[in-house]
């Protein structure tokens, strides 16, 4: 057993696995607490490095691409500090830092781990059912269905709507950026009517605009993390594409750099369904418009932002 021991959490590595435990110190992000203990598969690993710095040193783990449903869903946005696969290390434990990275190292080269992306997810995300409050409302998610229900400060438009209930079966894929502090984020669910139609997450009654407390909100990438680890994985979605059925537009690698155009994603789009679905959020955007829900500046800024999508 190689292990070390820090404030900022504990790794553990029995041979076969990397357990990584959240430390307890208020220092440690409210995501890793709340995230908890993650177990890595050896095989999930791509690469281990310590890092030695003048005060402090990092380790840091490498999973390989499409293993984790975190990395998946995250596209490489977590902060830092927020990041469950790097450890920060003081210098006097720089020894134990080192041993530890090595004995990693050493198992994967006697297991001979690929490093080439996976076909399947190797961790299983966060159980469900999950429900975090962010700053623009409630998502939940029970492993069939995720739920929105707006909070008091959403904008008009989604509060007009109603809770948004969303069956997993619906779903292409989900869009997650963290609120920075300096920039609004946004927890977006790309249904397969939806799909072309991106309003400003502010007016989408598909998306939470994450505005408020960066801490807070940053919890949303539980949500992401569990939905995405239950859609069908990004290998699957890039190779088989059956002609006639809505694309599915491939996410941002690990790394957060932009994803590779797949055949499924050159195929030509199908803008008749395109424009009956902008043509509907026209509609109901009148009716809201009619009923007094919006105004006629609210009304006129929404509608043009749906008409850009044409």
């Amino acid at each position: 057993m190689a292990e070390i021991i820090q404030r900022d959490g504990t790794w553990a590595f029995d041979g076969s696995t990397v357990r990584i435990t959240p430390g307890l110190h208020r220092s440690v992000p409210l995501f890793r607490q709340t995230y908890g203990e993650i177990a890595v598969p050896l095989e999930a690993v791509a690469g281990v490095v310590y890092e030695p710095e003048r005060k402090r040193g990092r380790l840091r783990l490498r999973l390989r691409e499409g293993a984790d449903p975190l990395l998946q869903a995250t596209g490489g946005r977590l902060p830092d500090a927020a990041d469950p696969y790097r450890l920060t290390v003081d210098i006097d434990r720089s020894g134990v830092a080192e041993y530890v990275a090595e004995e990693i190292r050493r198992a994967m080269l006697l297991e001979q781990i690929p490093k080439e992306p996976t076909k399947s997810y190797l961790l299983p995300g966060p159980p469900v059912p999950v429900s975090v409050r962010s700053s623009d409302g409630t998502v939940s998610f029970d492993g069939v269905q995720v739920r929105i229900d707006w909070s008091d400060t959403s904008d008009r438009v989604k509060r007009a709507t109603g809770p948004r209930i969303i069956d997993i079966r619906d779903l292409v894929q989900v869009e997650w950026l963290p609120n920075s502090g300096y920039e609004d984020g946004f927890l977006r669910f790309l249904t397969r009517e939806t799909v072309f139609s991106k309003l400003p997450p502010e007016k989408d009654p598909y998306a939470l605009d994450l505005w408020g407390s960066a801490r807070r909100d940053l919890l949303t990438a539980l949500v992401a993390t569990a939905v995405t680890a239950r859609l069908p994985h990004p290998s699957i979605r890039a190779g088989e594409y059956v002609p006639g059925d809505p694309p599915r537009i491939p996410g941002p690698r690990q790394d957060g750099t932009p994803p590779q155009l797949t055949q499924e994603s050159q195929q030509p789009q199908p803008q008749p369904d395109h424009h009956d679905v902008l043509l509907r959020r026209l509609r109901e955007l009148g009716e809201l418009h009619r009923d007094g829900v919006l105004t006629d500046e609210e009304f006129a800024a929404t509608k043009a932002a749906v008409l850009r999508g044409f």
